[in-house]
């Protein structure tokens, strides 16, 4: 086959018609042309966000998940207008659009319900917002931090390191603790139990030392210590503490509550034991029977 044949052989295949849509003729040509300028827009969406994240909006110091919300804005704006002009470039205009559309409202109502909830809900989430990169969340039950906010699902990575994909619309419909959500400032209870008759001024000493010894704990507001109630065997005391980042919680607690059983040792402060009282009724209260008859 020589070189001639060869092209022949091409144009005949890039030309080859494979169906129509409104009129227009589809070949394996267009097909190629438009899947070339869809990855070139989508390869030149992310390429801009990373731009923008990277070095655009740093230099305006805008926080973290603003800055993310925008350049993933931008992104889709970018790819949206690459497929338009990919559909029109291949020579399908807008009106053509609505054929494919129909079809694809079709599929939608016969199993896409979850990927367009998703969809809708990612947008919901990049525009109000109730979710940022860098967020400090607790979704079913797990705490971790926002990594990625997707179009159709949002990466969490737990404080134990593991990365779990979570649909949007569970951010949407269902209720989602966000401990960042505008401040990052968290409250501390740390509950402990002293001895009826410790010295009360010496046990809240005690643990207001413990709070101001404490680098993580916040001067304003200032730590405070109650005495929540009179329980079985102790007063039940809280210490309440604030912090600036919510992330370093787990941190803290255990920090603070080391210290409280190091002060308590100190100032001879006893953290009692549950106290149960246990009667015993001697056997010569019930009768015996004897089992020989």
């Amino acid at each position: 086959m020589g070189w001639q044949e060869t092209l022949d052989y091409l144009h005949y295949f890039l030309n080859l018609k494979l169906f129509t849509v409104s009129g227009v003729s589809v070949t394996v040509a267009t097909i190629a042309l438009f899947i070339f300028l869809l990855v070139s827009f989508i390869s030149l969406g992310i390429f801009v966000r990373r731009m923008l994240n990277q070095r655009i909006l740093q230099k305006f110091r805008i926080d973290k998940g603003t800055s993310y919300t925008l350049s993933r804005i931008i992104q889709y704006i970018i790819i949206s207008v690459g497929v338009l002009i990919s559909f029109n470039v291949v020579g399908i205009n807008l009106r053509s659009l609505t054929v494919i559309f129909g079809l694809l409202s079709v599929g939608i109502g016969f199993g896409l319900q979850n990927v367009t909830s998703n969809f809708i809900s990612g947008l919901i989430i990049l525009f109000e917002r109730p979710i940022s990169v860098g967020d400090r969340v607790m979704v079913n039950n797990i705490e971790g931090d926002i990594t990625e906010i997707n179009i159709r699902s949002t990466m969490v990575r737990t404080i134990n390191n593991i990365s779990i994909i979570v649909p949007n619309s569970e951010f949407v419909s269902k209720d989602v603790i966000n401990y960042s959500h505008g401040d990052t400032t968290y409250r501390l209870d740390l509950e402990v139990g002293v001895a009826y008759g410790s010295d009360l001024d010496t046990v809240i000493k005690a643990l207001e030392e413990v709070a101001a010894q404490n680098k993580f704990v916040m001067k304003k507001p200032e730590a405070e210590v109650h005495l929540v109630e009179f329980g079985e065997s102790s007063w039940n005391m809280q210490l309440r503490a604030w912090i600036e980042d919510v992330k370093y919680h787990p941190k803290v607690r255990n920090q603070l509550n080391q210290a409280i059983v190091r002060a308590f040792k100190e100032y001879d402060i006893v953290i009692p034991f549950p106290q149960r009282d246990l009667h015993v009724r001697s056997s010569e209260s019930f009768p015996v029977r004897d089992t020989n008859k």
